[in-house]
């Protein structure tokens, strides 16, 4: 296909506006899918997208579109919504000229509109903004349309409608890519340079390679090399998605496809890698910036003899989501484990369910929390993803935790509630401007730490669901912040741990312990619980031992006979104390990490 004619685009909207369903009305009117075969959310193929309702993984795929009598290509990357898939978005809009901006008429502009569409300007994307479901009865594109021009200065008349779910002016949709959206800009002359913006393992053939050729061409037999990884391989096999692989001989300048050679090994495939032919001198495409991981938990298998097979899985994972990272750990509570990265609790919870899947293997979590820094007395300056890694108290110079730039979208009659829970949350408001007569947008300052748990569910529930909101990383702030200590017969349980609040110490200590205390079976002895900062312990719960009436075969006689009986039961106890074990089951751990924040 001349390299004029093909148009590489992207959909990039906030969760729940209808991409989905948007691609599978391209899929439908461009013939990609005979419509008797077609069922819905068809580029969503994983259990958990099609159950929860969101995309999750970006997906790829070629359609061909007749437009004033010559044929187009049309390579389509359907792309999460959630803030929390950030990565896959930035992804995919490396590998595009343009992207589609769509916007629900009844909803509105949302919190992650707005991030996306600011990402997709500054790559120098050609953006265009599509109002979907106008064919609700309470959808109001005209107002929605004046907010498009207002918040993000785009020409209101620019703006397309259509009914993804009916097909209305999908078919205008696809002219529209073809006249506004620019061809891709790379040299068919120049030697091959081809971007890798996505892969996946298939256990048979090995790893599957996403690719965009920005320069040059590539074919079946070639041998190819991964830049960033140092390896090289024979090209076995290429094709297009179109949805399904469908093979091909060839990948030219501007295409987009997938390449398999032989890649059984996990680490030598590299997200936003550069491939080029063997011998060919070339410089290396701009690549992604690596992801940085907002939120850290510990992932453990509820059995030890499942270590191994958590690895592999866990290496699978890393090669499918690339913003996902992990490292070796070990815990005295949980045993050997992981130390895993993630964008956002959504993310998190994604990636756990997506494990225990995919893998079969059952496991434990611990507490999430943020990265944090902390300058000695030195001047050294140490990041910490694990609490236990805290140095003690008297190293430390300062520590900062990271500070976010937090958009949100309100309703007007919701301000009041929802400047007080981010003022509460040590947030620090930047600007507030009202996008329309019912809709304020609120930018804030604030700590990360503060919004990771329950922040988006109170601000849903005092939006009645009409919030939204994202964040963007601005750095690290020195804070006062302490490390809370939970004790579980004076025995420090390293997985509890956790970086607070110096003035949240106490409340946070009495959350936890009450959990435990709940969660903790008794034993024959009594089982102290303690929150403690350094050597101060700040609260305290005890379980109570488990009890037998020792006398209740005394039906008479002197008192000393119970005495000595009672006595003899204390004895007991104490030896008792002293070599027994407390046995933390593993939904302990899973109850302090739902317990209130």
């Amino acid at each position: 296909m001349n390299q004029e004619r093909i148009r590489n685009f992207c959909i990039i909207a906030h969760v729940d506006h209808g991409k989905s369903t948007l691609a599978d009305r391209m899929l439908e009117i461009t013939g990609s899918v005979r419509r008797e075969a077609h069922e819905d959310q068809l580029l969503d193929d994983m259990d958990l997208e099609r159950e929860r309702g969101i995309t999750i993984k970006a997906k790829a795929v070629t359609m061909r579109w007749r437009h004033k009598d010559q044929d187009y290509i049309l390579n389509l990357i359907d792309t999460p919504g959630h803030v929390d898939f950030s990565y896959e978005v930035a992804r995919s809009l490396r590998a595009c000229e343009g992207a589609l901006l769509l916007i629900d008429a009844a909803q509105g502009i949302e919190a992650q509109t707005i991030a996306n569409s600011e990402l997709a300007q500054n790559l120098g994307l050609e953006v265009v903004p599509v109002l979907n479901k106008i064919d609700l009865p309470h959808a109001r594109p005209e107002e929605v349309g004046a907010e498009v021009e207002h918040a993000l200065l785009i020409e209101e008349d620019r703006v397309k409608r259509v009914s993804a779910k009916a097909g209305t002016g999908v078919q205008d949709l696809l002219d529209s890519i073809v006249e506004e959206i620019p061809p891709p800009s790379g040299n068919e002359d120049q030697p091959l340079r081809a971007l890798l913006f996505d892969a996946e393992f298939d256990d048979y053939r090995g790893v599957i390679v996403h690719l965009k050729i920005v320069d040059g061409a590539i074919r079946k037999g070639d041998r190819i090399q991964m830049l960033k990884a140092g390896t090289d391989h024979e090209v076995l096999e290429l094709g297009h998605f179109v949805p399904a692989m469908k093979r091909c001989d060839e990948l030219r300048t501007g295409e987009v496809g997938y390449l398999i050679a032989n890649l059984k090994a996990l680490e030598d495939v590299r997200i936003g890698d550069t491939v080029a032919l063997v011998k060919q001198e070339v410089e290396a495409l701009p690549g992604y910036r690596e992801p940085l991981s907002m939120v850290y938990c510990g992932i453990y298998p509820s059995a030890n003899k499942d270590f191994e097979a958590l690895r592999r899985a866990l290496a699978k994972l890393r090669l499918n989501d690339a913003s996902f990272s992990y490292t070796p750990e070990t815990s005295d509570a949980l045993g050997f484990g992981f130390r895993c990265g993630f964008l956002g609790l959504l993310h998190m919870e994604i990636v756990q369910e997506r494990l225990e899947r995919e893998s079969g293997v059952d496991i434990v979590q611990t507490s999430p929390n943020v990265t944090y820094e902390v300058l000695t007395h030195e001047g050294t300056v140490i990041r910490l993803s694990n609490p236990a890694e805290l140095p003690e108290p008297n190293f430390i110079e300062e520590i900062r935790e990271p500070v976010v730039r937090l958009r949100m979208l309100v309703p007007s009659e919701s301000l009041g509630a929802v400047l007080k829970l981010c003022i509460d949350r040590y947030g620090k408001l930047e600007n507030q401007e009202h996008v329309s007569e019912t809709r304020v947008l609120l930018t804030f300052r604030m700590p990360l730490a503060q919004i990771i748990f329950d922040f988006f569910d109170k601000l849903k529930s005092m939006t009645r669901g009409y919030g939204t909101m994202d964040y963007e990383l601005l750095g690290y702030e020195a804070a006062k912040l302490v490390k809370l200590r939970i004790l579980v017969s004076n025995s420090e349980v390293d997985a509890l741990s956790t970086i607070v609040r110096a003035e949240e110490a106490e409340r946070r200590g009495r959350v936890v312990l009450q959990t435990l205390r709940k969660e903790i079976p008794r034993h024959l002895f009594q089982v102290a619980l303690q929150a403690a900062i350094g050597g101060k312990i700040v609260a305290r719960e005890n379980i109570r031992a488990l009890s037998k009436n020792v006398t209740a075969k005394c039906y008479g006689g002197d008192i000393t006979r119970k005495r000595k009986l009672l006595e003899k039961q204390k004895k007991g106890k104490r030896r008792m104390k002293m070599v027994g074990n407390v046995e933390i089951p593993q939904k302990a751990f899973l109850a302090v990490l739902s317990a209130d924040q």
